[in-house]
């Protein structure tokens, strides 16, 4: 414990650290309840970014998505963020915009607990430390990619129900008629229809998107935290980890947001019952249409949204997280 954890704990303000502070499976639970902290937060903006970016895709048809409501013709399309947004309010209501955030959060009790745990462990245990405190870029890349996409592996069914529940709400509008009502509908039906396979629909490009926004959000704030506190001096406050997250979440979006509109196309896609897409036959095949069909930029269709979620995210979480560890007594991340 450092000195002025010390000395807030002799004033009584927190307990002195217990055994168990530093614990893996006291840190998991800290993190759980970070990621959960963020995640409902900002979780409005996720939804509106899934909607964006599967706005234009192409049915089995070979045509744009279109609503139909009360015989009113309705292009969905390339709304932008605030029209899409307030669009959900409007034609589906408030709370639609937390429409699968259940499976989201049970998402996060997997992976951010998976990924913060594992990290920690490889690179206390793995990496190589400098006189200054920083480590070698390359081994945080390796050891972000690595944990994330095991960590999304895990965690990959609750994200597949999550983005077939984001996109009820605009089924039902479109007049269509629903599939699921709940995560554990969801979860039934999907299972029932492809078993095992079934729940991890999507999982390669979960992977690959997971492994590079986790290279952005974990590798860039420990790095720029730790350059932040090793070159300019910085203490380990609340700004330094203000200032990391905000590198975090710009980072984690330019990397992610290709793999994030390949996925989201990817497990909204209808499937035979072999569990197998109808649309797209993989990631690689999903790539190739979405850029062939719509241009290169359609890659980062909900960009902005995707920021604007992933920035929030970001500085909630690490905010939150730091602020509940050292508050438990817990060694600084």
């Amino acid at each position: 414990m450092n000195s002025n954890r010390m000395v807030v704990a002799q004033r009584g303000v927190i307990p002195p650290p217990k055994h168990y502070a530093d614990a893996a499976w006291f840190k998991y639970i800290l993190s759980c309840c970070a990621a959960t902290t963020a995640e409902m937060v900002t979780y409005p903006l996720d939804l509106t970014k899934t909607r964006l970016q599967i706005q234009g895709e192409k049915g089995l048809n070979g045509q744009r998505t279109v609503s139909l409501a009360q015989d009113k013709l309705s292009y969905m399309p390339y709304r932008g963020l605030a029209r899409t947004g307030v669009g959900i309010v409007q034609e589906e209501g408030l709370l639609k915009l937390w429409q699968g955030v259940t499976p989201a959060v049970y998402r996060h009790l997997i992976y951010s607990g998976t990924r913060m745990v594992l990290y920690e462990k490889v690179r206390d245990h793995l990496f190589t430390t400098r006189a200054d405190g920083t480590r070698p870029v390359w081994q945080a890349i390796v050891g972000g990619i690595l944990v994330g996409g095991v960590a999304q592996f895990l965690a990959s069914p609750a994200d597949l129900i999550k983005v077939q529940m984001q996109m009820e709400g605009r089924r039902r509008f479109e007049g269509k008629p629903p599939r699921i009502h709940s995560a554990s509908e969801a979860f039934i039906k999907i299972y029932g229809a492809g078993g095992l396979r079934g729940l991890w629909k999507g999982c390669m490009p979960n992977v690959y998107r997971s492994a590079f926004v986790n290279l952005g959000d974990l590798t860039t704030y420990d790095s720029v935290k730790r350059y932040f506190m090793g070159t300019w001096r910085l203490s380990d406050s609340y700004w330094t980890h203000a200032l990391s997250s905000a590198c975090s979440g710009l980072v984690s979006a330019v990397l992610g947001c290709p793999a994030d509109v390949v996925k989201a196309r990817i497990m909204n896609q209808p499937t035979n019952g072999k569990a197998r897409g109808l649309l797209y036959k993989n990631s690689l095949d999903c790539l190739v249409k979405t850029v062939h069909n719509e241009g290169f930029w359609a890659l980062y269709k909900g960009f902005i949204p995707c920021w604007l979620r992933m920035g929030p995210w970001s500085l909630t979480f690490w905010l939150t997280y730091e602020q509940i560890r050292n508050l438990c007594g817990t060694s600084a991340f």
